[in-house]
């Protein structure tokens, strides 16, 4: 199973290292389905480097997940929570045994002193206002809290007095009794969970606490609440940039979360304490809507509180691609899911694309070449300010970086950008569209698809193969005009954020659009089921009687997003928020750019605020008189509250350089004025309070402007001292300690202004602390909520449920600029104005000093910043200042800066010069060299350096989190499926609708709420990874009888696949069941090709824990190949133990070969994992027989391959069949390949392939075969056949060049010695002298005697026969024991005899040039192997040598004594029948008669008018291959050698023991073993035939037997070494024949083969075609 067992519980890794185990039942309800759920706490442990089987020590951190299980997974996974009967033990009840133990009266008599207490701590507490705390009264309070300590007494102490105590307590102005009241609240809450949210909610909600606290006792009861959370959600944001909220914001953020905390822990307990259903699903009903109310406002606060929604845009502005996120994406990979119809692509024919290329240099140097002005191009990437899919006009180019210039459409202007972004799209007129080409293409691809092969990235064409889980769903048409309860409620969350006349209108509107079935109450109104229109309708009125917040909650909700299209146009009534939200970015830009120092600077910054200016212009009249006037200024303040960005524009305009020295003074001013009023101190101040301390910090800010700030902040420090908070988490101390420094005794309540700032040290770590723990909270509620809707599969409810998500995916928007980045600024000379770099003022600059070429600046980075970039600002003005040439070094030290990171090339019209984006590597040094600057100047100005760190993000904390629950969730309920699958297998067939419901509900819930592909993916492969995995492991691992779940269920989809063709049968619908399950779990495919399919050497269990299981769909791959590979072994062994003596084996097992195939594909597609695995599985078969009956299967798939080869040449339909017979049986013949029985299908297929090569002829189909099968032949025999073939088809050509030679040497002898004769006679007039006579015809004598033998078919008078010659190599060429000696000279006639004997001169001659085949001095030897076509008559007789010899002696005889034959030929007499029996047939041309007196009878040809009809055409009588015949003689031969092989591996590696012995010196010990002796005993070695001989193919083939066998074992460390294993018992070479009785001689093993055709040999007015072949 999957997992495994910690103290005998089921622990689930989580991660590396990190495990989770089962440790504790807290309580249990009746879930949706009306089944007990139970919530466990799981605990996380944490495991050192050390692993599983160390003896280091167990980390464990207070870290748990708590997880709601039904009955079957507590079974599978928790077995210590289970009783002796097998049920579940309830939650422990200590509480009530401790309960018990107190006596009734007793505990009755606490309970009244308890409340007598109360009454007396309140009357002392009102009798001491105004003065110090009476000591009666502090001990009246402790008692009270050592009561509130005892658990019985909880509920007295819920009486609403004790309530009311607390808030006197907590608002008194002493310490004591403020410290006291936490005291007792400690007390309360230190029982359980459930109590102290319930006391610290009813504390927060009490409607005057907020005006009776002020700063201490809010701190206090936050401090409470830290604590409280904090013990719950133990979470870490490290690293992350929170905002700063100040107390009053926190509270109320707390409030949210405690009343949605309290209404969650009433919901899950709403179960138990309810009996009735119909009670139990009418209170749950209403804690749901009122949860998901609370979750909704819990969450629209904490978005604001993190200014999430002023920081980002809409939300859902940016859609994911719809496609599967269990899918690894490559990158040049489309979408699974069938994409939407894309935009017409133009682009000229004459260009390239990107993707033409091998990288992406090459298509630069490509666009850099071919792109001329005036071209449009299209941009490929997004680059700053330029977006993927831009297009413009190329303009212009040159040697900067970047070097193209393009006028681009989008910006409107032009941007440099570089080559390898651009597209070329051609000149306006080379525009074509490409929609049909595109079109056509994808037909043909579609078409072409049905004959793809096989391959490791397939993808199935059809959805339901494709994303099985993403099938389009029939919508229902009644629910597509309502709205989901999901929207419903998202709408109805607004309108319960109405005030009673609104609320009630809404209402009012709902009931008449509703026809008034219903008074709509609060239960009702969350059932309802509303139209679509009138939705629309509801978002018409609403926005105007929303607040501004509400407002901007609605329009960033999704039921806004999705039906304000078909929201009626109309003016809306609310365009002030729309225009300010639209307008908040350019009110920004313009406080930067706004450099004028005239007194309209304030005017500026008005008209860049748009229509909410005015405001800021009405404020400024109204406090700009004499005496500020109520009047005027509180109807602002009222409209400041609504709308915030005057003020917030007033507080950023701080930020701009010092040189706006009067609009600084200006916003001050009024900004001072304005934090007289009470109600200005609830103004979102701490959103802009950055811009204050950056003004604070800048070293240029004017000592006025100073002054005026510190003055400001005091009075609003002096307000709240929540500000005062604020600032300390900004780092103003420094700040105005730096500017005392800098201006000392000048600066009025700086002094002052920082101690308050100092003394919030403690409260800046309480609201870090509160804010992380809330946040920590909320998202383990929105955890809780996911897994709720796994386990109910019930939709999230929840309002801005995805907008939470999305933020939380997207992270936080605050980057790490200058000072934040780095701890100080070097430069290479005039240190003092170093300042100037960040002052971020362009008209200031630094201005270096020295040698052109040694000036650079130093920055010392922050410890871990990653630079997201690094940007220099220059100015054009500056000449021969500006740089032309910067390079940026990093380092870890000043002295080791030697890594180049990048060098930029300047251009004289740059203003931002970007040198460093994205770093991946922290560099504590960072330099930037100034190496050149324009028009050849040697020092250099620049304009300031910017720098942005990392943006640190929410995902990587929020990813870890969902991952690991999703991860336990999901492996607890693989090992509840798997349990369910081990009791009964016929599960498995449910497991695919279980799989495909969960896929989908994941794939919905990230559709739905995951913002990008990135979080959405990490969701998908945890799920796939815990679910998948797991039991893909689990129903493909063998049980006790060695069977696997799955590999059962695919015997009986092939038991059934004949059964199944018929669609309304059972049959039918299992096989579609087990194809739907076999393509879900083999959809998603790994990013790399999977490994090998079956395991080599020892498989050990899977290990979950290590970083392996990163790639766990290649591991889900290899276990169903695994399981596949197993079932196809047994479906073959079982085929193979049947029907192995069967006639049609080959034929029935290629059928059955074919049908695996086939079913394969049905089950998995056609890919090639599977496919390797059906082969394995086949040679695992194969490996399990017996040496004999495998030699019988080889020796039978070798006869087949020989017969379908033959009948290929009949042509036509029957050839064509005969050719798909034959590739099918080439396909179950290549699981050979690899195997030991390899050798011996070799040997027969060489012997077969032999004998049709000599008696048909080569042919192009042998070639075509050994490209197919050529890996089945270890030693390559067969190819090698081939290629002596055309090696001696290349001596043939040369002997006919060497014929011709001879002939015309002859005739150019002849030549001569007639024209000596003519000279002689015509010289001398006289007879020649006697003696000349003589010696003139000695010398012909002697001539002629010498050449006789070798012209003899040089004066031959008939039409001389054409003969061919094969000289074929005896290493590779196999004859066999009938293969006998051919002697010329006695056998053949002079014609035949000659050319023979030319052929040997000519031989003999080659060798001494450079042989052909290697080696010299090669002589031939003759046999009777070959063929011969003679004619008799109108027919045309194809016959062997042996029968051409026997017929042509019929040339000169009419009867012809079989004895005679047998004494001229000297061959055995079986071998000369065999040739008789042919040619005395009904077709052949002889008739043998018996005669007493002549032995074996006599031979005559037969006499035509005995003959039926005349005969005619071509007759085959070539006597049928006798190689079958000495079948159980060749058997037993080769397992004698391979059984004396194996003793010579056994017995060498005994002798080296432990050690071993590298598989190459093996080899080579037993090679010179077999041929040196003295073992094996050579007496053995001659038993298996004269010549026997043995190969290193053999060798290893031998290896890897006894390596099967277990025998021999290889190293652990070194594989390549072999040693002995276990003793072994080598079968002796003797063993039984397949059928018994049949005896043959061993065969021969080097042989050497020629063939000779001739033609127009005389036979009764015929001519022949003679084949020989010679043995050596």
């Amino acid at each position: 199973m999957v997992g495994e067992l910690r103290y005998r519980e089921f622990r689930v890794p989580l991660g590396p290292g990190l495990h989770a185990y089962p440790d504790e039942l807290i309580r249990q309800r009746v879930g949706h389905d009306g089944h007990p759920e139970y919530q466990i706490r799981w605990l996380i442990l944490r495991r050192g480097e050390d692993g599983e089987g160390s003896s280091g020590q167990v980390h464990c951190k207070a870290e748990h997940i708590l997880l709601w299980m039904s009955d079957d997974e507590i079974y599978a996974n928790c077995h210590k929570m289970l009783g002796e009967n097998g049920q579940v033990i309830g939650p422990s009840q200590e509480s009530a045994a401790e309960s018990g133990t107190l006596d009734k009266s007793v505990l009755k008599e606490m309970e009244t002193d308890v409340k007598s207490l109360i009454q007396r701590a309140l009357r002392q507490l009102e009798e001491c206002v105004g003065t110090v705390p009476p000591a009666p009264l502090l001990h009246t309070v402790h008692v009270l809290s050592a009561y509130a300590s005892i658990e019985p007494l909880t509920g007295v102490f819920k009486d609403p007095k004790i309530l009311d105590l607390l808030v006197h307590m907590l608002s008194s102005p002493d310490y004591q009794i403020r410290w006291s009241a936490g005291r007792m609240i400690q007390a309360l809450s230190s029982h359980d969970a459930g109590t102290r949210t319930q006391i610290l909610l009813s504390l927060s909600q009490q409607e005057a606490i907020e005006k009776h606290l002020d700063f201490d006792s809010r701190c206090a009861l936050l401090a409470l609440f830290a604590q409280a959370t904090l013990a719950e959600h133990p979470m870490s944001f490290e690293g992350i940039q929170l905002p700063q909220v100040p107390g009053r914001l926190l509270f109320s953020l707390v409030k949210r979360y405690l009343h949605a905390n309290f209404l969650l822990d009433q919901l899950n307990s709403s179960a138990q304490e309810s009996e009735a259903p119909a009670e139990l699903s009418k209170e749950r009903g209403r804690l749901d809507v009122e949860f998901s109310m609370a979750m909704g406002t819990l969450i629209s606060e904490l978005v604001q509180a993190m200014c999430w929604d002023r920081a980002s845009g809409r939300p859902g502005s940016s859609a994911r691609s719809p496609c599967s996120i269990f899918q690894p994406q490559p990158v040049d990979a489309s979408p699974v899911l069938p994409p939407s119809p894309a935009r017409h692509s133009r682009r000229s024919r004459q260009f390239r694309s990107r993707t033409e290329f091998a990288s992406g240099n090459t298509y630069a140097l490509y666009v850099r070449d071919v792109l001329q002005p005036g071209m449009r191009v299209r941009m490929l990437e997004d680059y700053e300010e330029i977006s993927a899919g831009d297009e413009g006009e190329f303009l212009r180019s040159n040697s900067g970086v970047p070097p193209a210039q393009v006028l681009w459409e989008s910006v409107g202007r032009t941007y440099w950008v570089y080559w390898h972004m651009l597209e070329i799209l051609g000149f306006e007129e080379d525009f074509e569209d490409l929609v049909e080409a595109t079109d056509h293409q994808e037909a043909v691809v579609s078409g072409a698809l049905g004959g793809v092969l096989p391959s490791w990235r397939w993808k199935p064409m059809t959805e339901l193969y494709a994303v099985p889980y993403v099938l389009p769903e029939d919508e229902d048409a009644e629910e597509s005009e309502h709205l989901s309860q999901a929207e419903w409620w998202e709408l109805l969350f607004f309108i319960r954020k109405l005030d009673g006349a609104d609320h009630r209108e809404v209402i009012q509107m709902l009931q008449e659009n509703l026809d008034g079935e219903y008074v709509l109450d609060d239960e009702i109104l969350a059932e309802l089921a509303v139209p679509v229109e009138l939705a629309c309708n509801l978002l018409v009125a609403l926005p105007q009687k929303l607040d501004d917040s509400a407002l901007r909650d609605l329009l960033n909700c999704r039921v806004y997003r999705k039906y304000s299209s078909k929201v009626p146009a109309r003016q809306p009534a609310y365009p002030p928020l729309l225009q300010a939200q639209a307008q908040e970015d350019a009110a920004r830009a313009e406080e930067k750019e706004s450099h004028s120092q005239s007194p309209g600077a304030l005017q500026c910054l008005a008209e860049g605020l748009g229509p909410s200016g005015q405001l800021l212009i009405d404020l400024e009249r109204a406090l700009g008189c004499l005496g500020p006037q109520d009047g005027e200024v509180r109807p602002c303040l009222l409209q400041l509250q609504r709308q915030p960005q005057p003020v917030l524009a007033l507080l950023r305009s701080l930020d701009t350089p010092a040189t706006n020295k009067t609009l600084h003074l200006a916003a001050l001013r009024i900004l001072t004025r304005l934090a007289d009023f009470p109600e200005a101190l609830l103004l979102p101040w701490h959103e802009a309070m950055d811009a204050c301390v950056a003004c604070l910090k800048s070293p240029n800010t004017d000592c006025e402007v100073l002054q005026q700030l510190i003055i400001f902040l005091h009075r609003l420090t002096s307000g709240s001292r929540d500000y005062a908070v604020v600032l300390n988490q900004l780092g103003a101390q420094d700040a105005i300690s730096t500017a005392l420094e800098k201006h000392p005794g000048k600066l009025e309540l700086a002094s002052e202004l920082r101690d308050a700032v100092s003394k919030c040290e403690k409260h800046t770590h309480l609201y870090q602390n509160l804010i992380t723990n809330v946040l920590g909270g909320c998202i383990q509620m929105v955890l809780g909520q996911i897994e709720d809707h796994r386990r109910t599969h019930r939709p999230i409810n929840v309002p801005f449920f995805d907008v939470f998500l999305r933020y939380l995916c997207q992270g936080s928007s605050v980057d790490m600029k200058e000072d934040r980045c780095w701890e100080k600024v070097e430069v290479s000379s005039n240190q003092q104005r170093a300042s100037k770099l960040t002052d971020r003022n362009p008209k200031t600059y630094w201005e270096s000093s020295g040698n052109s070429g040694s000036h650079h600046i130093t920055l010392h980075m922050r410890q871990g910043v990653l630079v997201r970039q690094l940007t220099l600002l220059v100015a054009r003005e500056d000449a021969s200042y500006m740089p032309a040439l910067v390079a940026v070094y990093g380092g870890n030290a000043t002295s080791s800066l030697n890594t180049e990171l990048n060098s930029v090339n300047v251009m004289p019209c740059a203003s931002r010069v970007i040198l460093l984006e994205n770093l991946t590597h922290f560099w504590p040094i960072l330099q930037i060299r100034i190496k050149r600057c324009q028009q050849g100047g040697i020092d250099t100005r620049i304009r300031g350096v910017e720098v942005l760190g990392p943006k640190p993000t929410f995902w990587p904390a929020f990813r870890e989190l969902l991952c690991r629950h999703t991860r336990l969730f999901y492996m607890v309920r693989a090992q509840a499926w798997s349990q369910d699958i081990a009791e009964d297998r016929r599960s498995l067939l449910h497991l695919s609708s279980r799989l495909n419901g969960t896929l989908r509900q994941e794939q919905n819930f990230a559709d739905r709420f995951l913002p990008d592909d990135e979080a959405a993916r990490a969701l998908g492969k945890t799920c796939w990874e815990a679910l998948v995995s797991p039991l893909v492991q689990n129903i493909t691992s063998p049980d006790e009888d060695g069977v696997s779940a799955l590999g059962w269920l695919l015997n009986q989809y092939l038991e059934c696949r004949e059964a199944a063709h018929n669609p309304q049968s059972r049959a039918a619908a299992f096989s579609s069941r087990v194809r739907r399950l076999t393509h879900l779990l083999v959809h998603v495919e790994p990013c790399e090709p999977a490994a090998a399919p079956w395991p080599k050497g020892r498989s050990g269990s899977h290990d979950w824990g290590s970083p392996a299981t990163r790639g766990l769909s290649g591991s889900i791959l290899r276990n169903l190949t695994r399981c596949w590979r197993a079932v196809v072994e047994e479906q073959v062994n079982a085929f193979l133990t049947l029907h192995w003596r069967d006639d049609d084996f080959v034929q029935r097992y290629c059928e059955r070969f074919y049908n695996l195939q086939k079913s394969s594909s049905e089950l998995f597609g056609p890919r090639a994992a599977f496919l390797l695995a059906l082969q394995s599985g086949c040679a695992g078969a194969l490996l399990q027989l017996p040496f004999l009956r495998a030699a019988h299967v080889s020796e039978q798939f070798a006869r087949h391959i020989d017969q379908r080869i033959q009948n290929s040449r009949v042509g036509g339909a029957q050839g064509m069949e005969t050719l798909v017979q034959l590739q099918r049986c080439l396909e179950a013949a290549f699981v050979f390949s690899g195997l030991e029985v390899a050798t011996t299908f070799e040997h027969y297929y060489q012997h077969y392939m032999a004998d049709r090569l000599l008696s048909l002829g080569p042919s192009w189909l042998e070639g075509a075969v050994l490209e197919q099968i050529g890996l089945c032949f270890p030693n390559r025999l067969p190819q090698l056949m081939l290629r002596s073939l055309r090696t001696s088809e290349e001596l043939q050509r040369q002997f006919h060049v060497y014929q011709l030679q001879q002939l015309d040497e002859e005739l150019l002898k002849l030549e001569d010695t007639e024209r000596k004769l003519q000279e002689g006679q015509e010289s001398g007039g006289q007879e020649p002298e006697h003696e000349q006579e003589d010696m003139r015809a000695a010398e012909a004598a002697a001539v002629v005697e010498d050449e006789e033998e070798e012209n003899e078919d040089f004066y031959y008078e008939g039409v001389m026969p054409k003969v061919s010659v094969l000289v074929l190599s005896p290493r590779c060429w196999p004859v066999t024991s009938i293969c006998h000696m051919l002697n010329p000279k006695t056998c053949l006639p002079s014609y035949l005899r000659g050319t023979l004997n030319q052929y040997s001169n000519f031989y003999h001659n080659s060798q001494s040039q450079p042989a052909l085949e290697g080696g010299l001095h090669r002589q031939l030897e003759w046999t009777w192997l070959g063929r011969a076509e003679l004619q008799f008559g109108d027919q045309t007789l194809h016959v062997s040598t042996v029968q051409m010899w026997l017929l042509l002696n019929f040339n000169n005889l009419k009867v012809v004594s079989v004895e005679s034959l047998l004494a001229h030929s000297g061959l055995p007499s079986h071998l000369l029948h065999r040739a008789i029996g042919p040619l005395t047939s009904t077709r052949g041309p002889l008739d043998l008669q018996e005669q007493e007196d002549i032995p074996g009878g006599v031979l005559k040809i037969r006499d035509a008018a005995d003959e039926p009809r005349p005969r005619w055409g071509s007759v085959w009588l070539v006597p049928p291959q006798t190689y079958l015949e000495v079948e159980d003689e060749e058997g037993r031969s080769l397992e004698k050698r391979r059984n004396l092989l194996n003793c010579l591996v056994v017995r060498i590696l005994k002798a080296h023991g432990d050690e071993g012995l590298h598989i190459d010196r093996l080899v080579c010990l037993v090679l010179e073993a077999w041929q040196k002796g003295p073992c094996p005993p050579r007496g053995l070695i001659s038993n298996l035939g004269k010549g026997a001989t043995c190969s290193s193919t053999d060798v290893l083939s031998s290896i890897l037997h006894l390596l099967g066998k277990g025998t021999l074992r290889r190293h652990d460390t070194r594989p390549q070494v072999l040693s002995y294993a276990v003793p072994v018992t080598v079968v002796e070479p003797h063993t039984e024949s397949l059928s018994p009785g049949s005896l043959g001689p061993n065969p021969p093993l080097t042989f050497h083969t020629l063939q000779i055709r001739s033609r127009g040999v005389p036979y009764a007015s015929c001519t022949g075609t003679h084949s020989f072949s010679t043995f050596r």
